[in-house]
């Protein structure tokens, strides 16, 4: 985390319309202080990026991490500590500086910051409250595949708080400075019946004394368990939980659709649909191209497809190939504008194909059969295990012969060998054994 004051006054937008108000304070004498704030360090450098765009005498000024948490009203820490995150992280800035790539920097400094692992159950000992209230401060992933599998590991957390205390309250605060999906974000962590609430960062002092316990998400996703353990698990870890001792059957996704009110038209279109048969979700793309299908590729696989699945009507939510013009093919991207649009529309699907998006993520919160096409290209990510997904992996047999260390897409050869390999058999094979 990060604490600090403002040197003038200044309000931001978030994309949902919150307004976050910052007050100008001189240096204080009391620190249990309305106008002294906390927030992440990856909003807090956003929140720079945001004063230095209005004016010069707009700035952030930091207050010593340690002399605030030490108050006696600040709550205690659960999970893995976060402490003196900052001054960690900007000493090394200074100590590293001959690095002059991000990445380097990025895993230096994950090599310092605290990762240990800890025990969530030796930290609530001695808490005799029957109620109590909970803050999690910062995004719980940056992608909606990694918020709900953060959500998943929320929910473990909270039934565990649940099994030793009367009633226990949830609050989580996103960042907010320059967060263009904090709309999306929120709809994603509002959608689990056991968060109370789902705000804004930052947050004040007096607001953050106000609970009895607090995590700090900050940075979670640079840590190195992040990369090594599926997100399941890495947030459990975060949270001071053993994932090893938590049964398989326990980390399935939940996605809420109670509240949710479909357009009319999309609920005619899916309800027709289901009327004539099976259908099948094809989902080629992916905000990171290393993930997508090529799309000449995918516009074969789709019409291959078509021909082999004749008991099925192919769906898609994205823009495939205009030009295919039949029954059996149902574009309904321009119904799927939201988090809940997409998963409703999944929802009605008889089985599934993606490339590795949350596609397969929202699938298993619905039992629904998913066939995962990942490529080997991504080795950082790890895949979850889901009883109702099956994965074919696709070979990256893509060779760079860029002679500098930055990317030039003219010397890379062999970039779509592996997805030419890819058959339409073998996926269709899988979709059966379900």
């Amino acid at each position: 985390m990060v604490i600090f004051r403002a040197a003038e006054n200044i309000n931001i937008k978030t994309t949902d319309g919150t307004l976050i108000k910052y007050s100008k304070l001189k240096n204080p004498s009391n620190l249990f202080n309305e106008n002294i704030y906390i927030t992440t360090l990856e909003d807090f450098q956003d929140l720079e990026n945001v004063f230095s765009s209005v004016g010069k005498k707009y700035k952030a000024k930091v207050i010593d991490e340690a002399k605030v948490r030490y108050l006696s009203q600040f709550p205690k820490e659960l999970g893995i500590s976060n402490l003196n995150e900052y001054s960690i992280t900007h000493n090394l800035d200074f100590k590293y500086k001959q690095f002059s790539f991000a990445g380097i920097k990025e895993e230096i400094k994950s090599l310092y910051l605290n990762e240990k692992k800890t025990d969530i159950n030796k930290q609530l000992e001695g808490c005799l409250k029957q109620d109590i209230t909970l803050a999690v401060l910062g995004n719980l992933g940056l992608t909606i595949s990694e918020m709900i599998c953060a959500c998943t590991a929320l929910r473990i957390l909270h039934k565990k708080l649940k099994a030793k205390f009367k009633n226990v309250k949830i609050d989580i605060y996103l960042n907010a400075s320059e967060n263009k999906y904090f709309s999306r974000d929120k709809s994603i962590f509002a959608n689990q019946t056991f968060i109370n609430k789902v705000g804004a960062l930052s947050i004040d002092v007096k607001k953050i004394c106000e609970y009895d316990f607090f995590i700090d998400a900050s940075s979670v996703i640079k840590r190195s368990y992040y990369e090594q353990l599926p997100h399941i698990d890495a947030w459990l870890h975060k949270f001071g939980i053993d994932y090893k001792n938590i049964p398989k059957t326990e980390k399935y996704n939940i996605i809420n659709l109670q509240m949710y009110r479909p357009k009319d038209e999309l609920k005619k279109r899916l309800d027709s649909l289901k009327a004539k048969g099976k259908t099948v979700l094809f989902h080629p793309f992916s905000a990171n191209i290393t993930k997508s299908i090529p799309k000449e590729i995918a516009i074969s696989l789709l019409k291959e497809l078509m021909l082999k699945l004749p008991d099925y009507t192919i769906v898609s939510t994205l823009k495939i190939d205009s030009k295919i013009d039949e029954d059996r093919y149902i574009d309904l991207s321009n119904f799927s504008k939201s988090f809940l649009d997409f998963a409703y529309i999944i929802s009605n699907m008889t089985k599934i194909i993606t490339v590795n998006t949350a596609t397969y993520h929202i699938a298993e919160a619905f039992f629904i059969p998913t066939v995962v096409i990942f490529t080997n290209s991504n080795k950082k990510e790890v895949p979850h295990n889901y009883e109702t997904s099956k994965t074919i992996y696709v070979e990256d047999k893509s060779k760079n012969y860029s002679h500098f260390i930055f990317e030039n897409d003219a010397l890379i050869f062999h970039k779509f060998d592996g997805w030419n390999n890819l058959k339409a058999s073998k996926i269709i094979k899988l979709l059966e054994t379900f």
